[in-house]
């Protein structure tokens, strides 16, 4: 019998908070597969907008600049990158202003199609496989992945996790633009955020981290047996 690995796709959804971007660079880390960053490159999206004078409260003007930008992820988990327009913007995308409007900027189809496109072709061309993190991955963009997981965590651990990152962020308020961005996420009438049909929940509320990578790990092992 044959020893050879095939290619596995891993589909990480989730809101934000919940160790979506850890665990899926260290899993992918792991076990030798590329790694994509979707909220990236709708955060890369947005800042073109916004340095190009696109009002991104108006969803027509989104819609007819969707196609201008040119995006390229870089999927080495150990050091993701994303330019737009030859531009290094890993930095730009994570800026407060970027943070408020992408959610306005995701929700335009036009913007989405454009995206999901991106996305499908940067899996399809994963030599070893690829752990793709997101919010609409498992239902939308691979509904075919061979693994899905949706990550959890109560309110009060993501805003803790995301203030963290933010260094000194209000906690209480981290939490309500959390809560506000949920509601923003999951009402879209584009792929909205949800939680496929087929995908293993993990509850990370109570979980270190390395636990999260020790579980989805073992997840995906699993799969890989039961598909020789």
């Amino acid at each position: 019998m044959s020893d050879t690995v095939h290619p596995v796709i891993v589909a990480i959804d989730g809101p934000s908070g919940t160790g979506k971007s850890s665990t899926s660079r260290a899993v992918a880390a792991e076990l030798g597969l590329s790694y994509l960053d979707t909220g990236a490159q709708y955060r890369a999206i947005t800042w073109w907008m916004i340095t190009n004078g696109i009002d991104v409260a108006d969803a027509a003007a989104v819609a007819d600049a969707a196609a201008k930008p040119a995006i390229v992820s870089g999927t080495d988990p150990a050091h993701p990158t994303i330019t737009v327009d030859g531009v290094d913007a890993s930095g730009p995308i994570r800026t407060q202003e970027v943070t408020a409007k992408v959610s306005a900027v995701s929700a335009v189809p036009e913007v989405r199609t454009r995206i999901t496109g991106l996305q499908r072709s940067i899996a399809a061309a994963a030599p070893n496989g690829i752990v793709v993190e997101g919010r609409d991955i498992g239902t939308t963009v691979l509904p075919d992945a061979d693994l899905k997981i949706f990550l959890t965590a109560s309110p009060e651990a993501r805003a803790a996790r995301r203030a963290g990152e933010l260094k000194g962020a209000d906690v209480s308020a981290t939490r309500e633009a959390l809560i506000k961005r949920d509601a923003a996420d999951s009402t879209r009438t584009a792929s909205p955020l949800a939680k496929a049909a087929d995908a293993v929940e993990v509850d990370t509320t109570e979980l270190t981290l390395q636990q999260v990578i020790e579980c989805v790990v073992t997840l995906v092992a699993e799969k890989r047996a039961a598909a020789k």
